[in-house]
């Protein structure tokens, strides 16, 4: 019986999987044009399951060497005739388990013959030759796939070797070479070198400027996720609705693949496959420890300019351009924490942005405004529902009691910086175990921002905004009435940081706009 899996390669035989058919074809269609490319995605982002996929899809047609750098020591990259050797020993596994297709015998005994000559040392033009050799002898196409390219990423001798296979596709005319060579890791090859002590003066005089752009989409879409449950349906039987299922795991991960099957496993484990049981899916996914977000973790202690652009994009509502050329830029898109976005730079998806928010508020658990909301926390709960009223107005009191001064002011930068953040950190206790929140980006701005809550399936729409005038305020309470609509809610709430030093924190009269009621709290 198939299964869903987080762990390793993806294999339609074992696998429940959305069908990758679109994009092998695409890699095919490069590799057939002698393309040479790197499959750059986050970590868990479906890299070694497509290059499996290429694998099988292309073995009548070409004989694919695919080696890993995964397990690779230390003493492998100590220096460049090491390496090579290293090379030349992963060439000739790759038919020591398993019958390569396409590769003839005599080129098979040429490998072998050269290995064990060159079993501890081989010199550049030694492997140029050997290269060379295989891809004259053998009477198909010669495809070379290298996945975690990442774990060479600390290694000067690496770039040597990627020098090399550069060298002989630039001479492929007038000498023998790899059809294609396919790079795959979470760092780009110039990337790599901003990972290596002492390159620091030439780390984008990159060795793999041949490479051709790589922009296949390797998220996994609404309808491709459908097809997979479809075949679980089929095989199981539980009566859901394949198609709004499909539509609640892209709306949450984006297509994540790492994502969108761990809350598939979840919700097969529990066997409820309702919206209760994506719910409760989601709430364990965002609770526990996996790889993927031990290392966001460790991404982000490593890079604290990264750390300060997702900071300012939570908490801040800062709408930022994404620039290339900026080292942190860079890093967050490789990470797959941002996905560019008519030119500006957004989460990756929600359960990612919820992760980082827990990750962030981690750190201030013992700030007075998260120690108020620890202590609150009973009298907001209403059976399985929260009193969302005196939730507003409990907040609204303690952020003027901790953040007010005595003549009544407040810091604006404080507040535009910080307001939503502090609104954050005391709801965090308040749903401890029990609710979870993420941020609607199509709303997110530096003077808007739309929380929405979800408490035992109950949902809350509530409005974080910067107090800009009546004028600006009753436009506000529209574009709050129509998000309603979007969210079929009766009720909306809004939270407005108010700087006119004579304002009166706490509720306001309700308003009512055609069906909807706004609840407002004054900061």
């Amino acid at each position: 019986m198939k299964r869903f899996n987080i762990t390793g390669t993806c294999r339609p035989n074992e696998h429940y999987m959305v069908d990758i058919t679109e994009r092998v074809e695409i890699i095919r269609k490069m590799i057939a044009q002698g393309d040479y490319f790197c499959i750059n995605r986050g970590r868990q982002y479906g890299k070694t399951t497509t290059l499996e996929g290429v694998a099988t899809r292309l073995c009548d047609y070409y004989c694919v060497f695919s080696i890993s750098f995964e397990s690779l020591s230390d003493s492998c990259f100590k220096d460049e005739d090491t390496l090579y050797a290293t090379f030349v020993e992963l060439i000739a596994s790759c038919f020591a388990w398993k019958e390569l297709k396409s590769l003839d015998k005599a080129t098979e005994e040429y490998i072998k013959s050269f290995e064990s000559e060159h079993s501890e040392k081989c010199s550049f033009k030694d492997l140029i030759r050997f290269v060379g050799e295989v891809c004259h002898r053998n009477s198909k196409p010669v495809v070379l796939m290298i996945d975690e390219v990442d774990q060479a990423g600390n290694y000067p001798t690496f770039l040597k070797l990627l020098g090399v296979l550069r060298s002989m596709f630039l001479k492929r005319n007038v000498a023998p070479t790899f059809q294609s060579v396919i790079l795959a890791g979470v760092y780009d090859v110039k990337n790599l070198k901003l990972k290596m002590r002492g390159e620091q003066d030439h780390q984008y005089n990159s060795p793999w400027n041949i490479a051709a752009p790589f922009n296949v989409d390797m998220s996994l879409q609404e309808d491709g996720i459908k097809g997979m449950l479809d075949e679980y349906e089929c095989d199981h039987h539980t009566g859901m609705d394949t198609a709004l299922v499909a539509k609640w795991l892209r709306e949450y991960t984006s297509g994540y693949p790492f994502l969108v099957s761990r809350l598939c496993m979840l919700m097969d484990e529990q066997g409820d496959w309702s919206h209760g049981g994506f719910i409760n899916a989601h709430k364990v996914l965002i609770s526990e420890r996996n790889t993927l977000f031990d290392d966001m973790s460790k991404n982000l202690m490593q890079f604290p300019e990264l750390k300060a652009l997702l900071q300012a994009i939570l908490f801040n509502g800062q709408l930022i351009k994404f620039n290339p050329f900026e080292k942190f830029m860079q890093l967050s898109e490789m990470f797959a924490f941002v996905v560019v976005e008519n030119g500006n730079v957004k989460l990756q998806n929600r359960i990612l942005e919820t992760v980082l928010y827990e990750l962030f508020m981690a750190e201030e658990r013992n700030s007075s405004i998260y120690l108020e909301g620890s202590i609150d926390k009973s009298g907001f709960v209403k059976g399985d529902e929260l009193d969302m009223p005196v939730l507003l107005s409990k907040f609204a009191e303690h952020f003027n009691e901790i953040f007010r001064t005595q003549d009544g002011t407040m810091d604006y930068k404080f507040v535009e910086n910080q307001g939503r953040k502090q609104f954050l950190l005391y709801l965090r206790p308040i749903l401890n175990g029990d609710g979870h929140y993420y941020v609607e980006a199509q709303t997110r701005d530096e003077t808007r921002t739309d929380l929405i809550i979800n408490y035992h399936g109950h949902e809350y729409v509530v409005e974080m905004k910067i107090w800009r005038g009546e004028s600006y305020n009753t436009r506000g309470e529209e574009q709050l009435a129509q998000y309603l609509d979007y969210f079929n809610r009766p009720v909306g709430y809004m939270v407005s940081f108010c700087f006119n030093k004579n304002k009166q924190p706490g509720l306001r009269p309700p308003v009512q706009i055609g069906p909807h009621t706004l609840i407002e709290t004054v900061v």
